[in-house]
């Protein structure tokens, strides 16, 4: 109370900043610090996926990659994959198709993922390696990660209708009675492959038509890129968690037999 007036004053406020905001407005102090708190959490409760089972396994090939050196199934043994089906000269799915490639490739780098990329050739008559090289380097693929493969007609179609068709469910393209590697390609799908040479699983790279435009979950991004081709950014989403589980399990493994 000053000497010269009756009138008592309040009370000094004493304390941060934070401390004075708290007591004027504790609800609202309350309910924005519960709405950070949800928001930090959000990564940690949200579902991951776990490694697939193994759907079946794909036979042994010997092919040929974009510099012309072999490749085969031993040549991936011991490497968590995904696999894709595109022709060169393909204007519709296979940009498409690229493009997710793309885009997990350029996740698996930023996170230090060890997990590759491969492009299988159903044009292998017009896919050269030539070819299929100066494809990669317009898409800007790594090298060094993904591969390009073609070959001998005959063996890229005991590989591709043989030894994926069985879990690719897409009828023949034009009434037909017949898959072949084209309808693969048209299925668009990109297929999870582990160490061993098993397919763990498939997954779409478009949007199923017709299929309404939803907010992302959080921490799931979609490229500029991928919004205009329409891919299935929640399909690869998933693709890049099971095949980083799949690769976690191989170190498990690697790890337990080195004790």
């Amino acid at each position: 109370m000053r000497p010269d007036s009756l009138i008592p004053e309040p009370p000094e406020e004493r304390g941060g900043w934070f401390r004075r905001a708290f007591v004027r407005r504790p609800w609202h102090i309350s309910a924005l610090f519960l709405l950070i708190l949800i928001t930090a959490s959000r990564p940690f409760t949200r579902h991951i996926p776990e490694a697939p089972e193994v759907l079946l396994q794909l036979p042994d090939f010997a092919l040929v990659d974009q510099d012309g050196q072999p490749f085969t199934l031993a040549s991936m043994r011991g490497k968590v994959w995904v696999a894709g089906f595109i022709f060169t000269s393909c204007p519709s799915v296979c940009p498409k198709i690229s493009r997710a490639m793309l885009e997990l490739q350029q996740r698996y780098a930023r996170n230090g993922d060890a997990i590759e990329l491969v492009s299988f050739s159903v044009d292998p008559e017009n896919d050269t390696p030539e070819v299929l090289r100066r494809y990669a380097e317009n898409l800007g693929a790594d090298l060094s990660r993904w591969h390009f493969v073609t070959g001998d007609r005959a063996a890229m179609e005991a590989l591709v209708v043989g030894g994926f068709k069985t879990s690719i469910d897409r009828k023949p393209l034009g009434g037909g009675t017949t898959i072949d590697m084209y309808d693969i390609a048209h299925a668009e799908k990109l297929v999870l492959v582990d160490d061993t040479g098993g397919v763990r699983g498939l997954y779409a790279v478009r949007k199923p038509k017709g299929a309404p435009d939803e907010p992302l979950p959080m921490g799931v991004y979609a490229s500029p890129e991928a919004i205009a081709l329409g891919l299935d950014v929640l399909s690869q989403d998933e693709l890049y968690h099971r095949s980083t589980h799949v690769l976690r399990d191989l170190h498990t493994r690697h790890s337990g037999c080195n004790r």
